[in-house]
């Protein structure tokens, strides 16, 4: 298509493989020539956070955001009400703002896929990936799973959970403060992954997925992709894994309550933004849940691998377009 791009900042696409692909070039192309394309009747399509989405370029903006709380704001309405068409990544958001707001999820990304090599076949191999945030848990999850199998080397974990607005030190702490100065022979934390080769790799070598356990997600893509490509993952049924997971295609959990979101790092009590509670589970049925996901985790989750057809990116441009 024919499109005028404004990057928010320089686009960094070192993830993907696009050397002199034509992607890239159109990609390129549709940068630089984006001001001989301006025209105050086109229709732009922003996605960015709620918060600075009040700015735009032509006089009719769709809006594509993420939201993962329960209680939007006064700024945050006003904000969505502006928008010509308001849009979400997740029933759960749009419900939440209800109005003339809609829903459109995300997809798979085709540049995971099952790579067929071996990896851990003497050990169930338990996987944890997104930044380390108090929304997502991974304290929580963590330490369950230590309680249940630190130390026993039938069992690993692999955490992937390098949060980019930690400074080095700050996340080495983090991890030394969660594992009480503990060492663990069986829990591995990976370095940030810049390629999403690496981050197949790691999908790819995982039999049980725990992300699924946040509190509140826009969609939940590592989750997602694991079940996608067959692996089994323990999923909180809550916030907007209830549009993809269910009991056939994941191991689910109810939550047990809600909490705060405050951690007065990157959610703060009495803000114009993102104010309101996480979903929370029990530990002990956690724990059951990974207990059951033993006896299933090597037996390829083919429900999972149907929602590569059910939400693919081809469905999720054709829903913006209309």
């Amino acid at each position: 298509m024919d499109v005028a791009l404004f990057p928010t900042g320089n686009p960094d696409v070192s993830a993907y493989n696009l050397e002199n692909s034509e992607f890239k070039s159109w990609m390129e192309e549709s940068i630089n020539s984006r001001y001989k394309k301006l025209d105050k009747d086109l229709t732009t399509l922003q996605m960015w956070h709620l918060n600075g989405a009040e700015n735009r370029i032509s006089s009719k903006q769709t809006l594509y955001t993420f939201y993962e709380l329960d209680q939007p704001t006064e700024s945050e309405r006003n904000i969505a009400n502006m928008q010509d068409d308001m849009v979400f990544s997740s029933s759960y958001a749009s419900k939440a703002f209800g109005g003339n707001s809609r829903y459109v999820p995300l997809g798979f990304d085709e540049d995971f896929f099952e790579t067929e090599k071996s990896y851990m076949t003497d050990k169930i191999h338990f996987g944890l990936m997104g930044k380390f945030e108090k929304r997502k848990h991974t304290e929580k999850i963590i330490k369950c799973w230590i309680k249940k199998y630190g130390n026993n080397y039938k069992y690993q974990l692999t955490c992937c959970i390098t949060n980019p607005f930690y400074k080095k030190e700050q996340m080495e702490a983090a991890i030394s403060q969660m594992l009480e100065g503990k060492r663990y022979g069986n829990v591995n934390f990976l370095p940030f992954l810049p390629k999403n080769a690496q981050v197949n790799d790691y999908i790819n070598s995982i039999d049980i997925d725990l992300g699924g356990m946040s509190g509140a997600e826009g969609w939940n893509l590592p989750s997602f992709n694991a079940s996608c490509l067959g692996k089994w993952s323990i999923v909180l049924n809550s916030t907007s894994h209830k549009d993809w997971a269910t009991k056939d295609n994941c191991i689910l959990i109810e939550p047990d309550g809600k909490e705060p979101v405050y951690d007065n790092v990157f959610f703060k009590e009495g803000t114009d933004f993102n104010q309101g509670n996480i979903y929370t589970f029990n530990d002990d049925e956690f724990i059951s849940a990974m207990e059951k996901a033993e006896t299933k985790c090597k037996i390829k989750n083919i429900e999972g691998e149907k929602l590569k057809d059910k939400f693919s990116y081809d469905k999720t441009l054709e829903k913006l377009l209309q």
